[in-house]
């Protein structure tokens, strides 16, 4: 299971990347497996602002729907234009080319709650 040590986790399965007062975030490994072949991101929340927790979009895959979840509060700045024509690549490299949004971070404080690897590994068992 890839856990990248620099990112932060969500129990929802969200990855962040923290670079300055910014956010990238996109699904992990373990849910991207768990959901199998996605065929179709949906995020329509450019320039909005999202509370933590929020829906901020859909991920499809062949057998499911699975609604993605802010990990934080701010604005979404950017969705990754990538996703339209290649989700999969939400499949084959959900920390690099698959991640969802950018996003300004509205409260920092919200960082202390997001899990380590560590601690997500311990989560899903790997």
């Amino acid at each position: 299971m890839n856990l990248p040590s620099e990112l932060k986790y969500t129990k929802e399965h969200e990855w962040v990347r923290v670079e300055g007062d910014v956010a990238y975030v996109g699904i992990t490994d373990f849910a991207q497996r768990e959901l199998g072949d996605i065929v179709y991101v949906d995020i329509d929340s450019t320039d909005k602002e999202v509370a933590k927790d929020e829906v901020f979009g859909t991920v499809e895959a062949v057998k499911t729907v699975s609604d993605l979840f802010s990990p934080l509060s701010g604005t979404v700045l950017e969705v990754n234009s990538k996703l339209t024509d290649a989700p999969e690549s939400v499949n084959s490299d959900p920390y690099g080319d698959g991640w969802m949004i950018k996003m300004s971070i509205g409260n920092t404080a919200e960082l202390a709650d997001l899990l380590t690897a560590e601690a997500y590994g311990e989560l899903i068992g790997a």
